[in-house]
């Protein structure tokens, strides 16, 4: 099966924009490469713009372009264009908001070279707080490609979450992207739901199979995007469910799970838990590895799964 990086798949998208819409600009603190706005400046050399190693002043520049007509797409390493950023994004971006793409590469655990201080694992809490910010983390390649033409067209602010390591391509032809809704993967028999958000979208799927080998054949969600959430389905499943599954490659406080906790305890109450990240920084090391260390594994999440369901 083919695997591609939903930072390669953006790379990509940006660079056809560019072809179609001359009011689209790129942005890049110093990491064309990594952050794949190379292609862009390859095909648009004069809307392309290395900043340098100065992430706010990258922010601040896309917003100035912003509120002079242009789509600005900042891009950087998620740790950076959320956090080193967040003044300017707060102030510069969602308070006039500004139509500026903030789309930030090697999120969650991802940057495994480079160790704790390059893996955002609070980036999604931070940008879902800043008011009338859309936050969006794709799962796959078509995913990717749907999402970032989406929010060319989408006016407002917007935090797309990117991952450097490939991912199994999961969409079929058919898929059709929408801000704001949640796509069933697998519909189950058992009375659980799983709710899953960029690559572990795949682990999920991986760990359906090993809990079937149980007897256990939970529903499984593609959550997109974490705000807005598709309240809807996640009150429609709750309300079927025993108990419901949050996964993400994030910590467990403020990201996807407090989203969907949030929805839960003013509309369905509902027993969830919580896989991600435990108020842990990251380490460096291979992202298997590091997946099955933070218990973000198919098989630990399969062994999660099955013990929650013996309470």
């Amino acid at each position: 099966m083919n695997k591609k990086a939903t930072r390669d798949s953006f790379g990509e998208a940006l660079a056809q924009l560019a072809l179609e819409n001359e009011n689209v600009v790129a942005l890049s603190a110093d990491l064309t490469g990594s952050a794949r706005t190379a292609q862009f400046k390859e095909v648009a050399p004069e809307r392309h713009f290395n900043l340098g190693i100065a992430e706010a002043n990258m922010i601040s520049v896309a917003a100035g372009m912003a509120a002079n007509g242009k789509i600005s797409f900042a891009s950087s390493f998620a740790m950076f264009a959320s956090g080193r950023a967040y003044d300017q994004v707060r102030n510069m971006v969602g308070y006039p908001h500004l139509n500026v793409k903030i789309c930030a590469s090697h999120s969650g655990l991802s940057a495994v070279e480079n160790g704790a201080t390059h893996q955002a694992l609070e980036d999604i809490a931070l940008m879902r707080a800043v008011p009338g910010m859309t936050v969006i983390q794709p799962c796959d390649d078509r995913e990717t490609r749907q999402a970032i033409r989406t929010v060319s067209e989408y006016e407002g602010p917007v935090y797309v979450r990117l991952s450097r390591e490939p991912v199994e391509e999961i969409n079929d032809e058919s898929y059709h992207f929408e801000i704001g809704r949640g796509v069933i993967i697998h519909e189950g028999s058992s009375p659980i739901a799983m709710f899953a958000t960029g690559c572990l979208v795949q682990q999920s799927l991986k760990a359906l199979k090993l809990l079937k080998q149980q007897g256990i054949d939970p529903t499984l969600i593609n959550i997109h995007t974490i705000k807005p959430i598709d309240e809807e389905l996640i009150v429609r499943y709750a309300g079927e469910s025993d108990f419901i599954v949050s996964l993400e490659e994030h910590s467990v406080m403020g990201g996807l799970g407090s989203a969907i906790a949030e929805v839960t305890a003013s509309r369905c109450p509902v027993r969830q838990l919580f896989i991600g990240t435990q108020d842990v920084y990251g380490e460096s090391g291979r992202f298997d590895q590091l997946l099955e260390k933070y218990g973000l594994s198919a098989e630990k999440i399969a062994e999660r799964i099955v013990e929650f369901a013996g309470k």
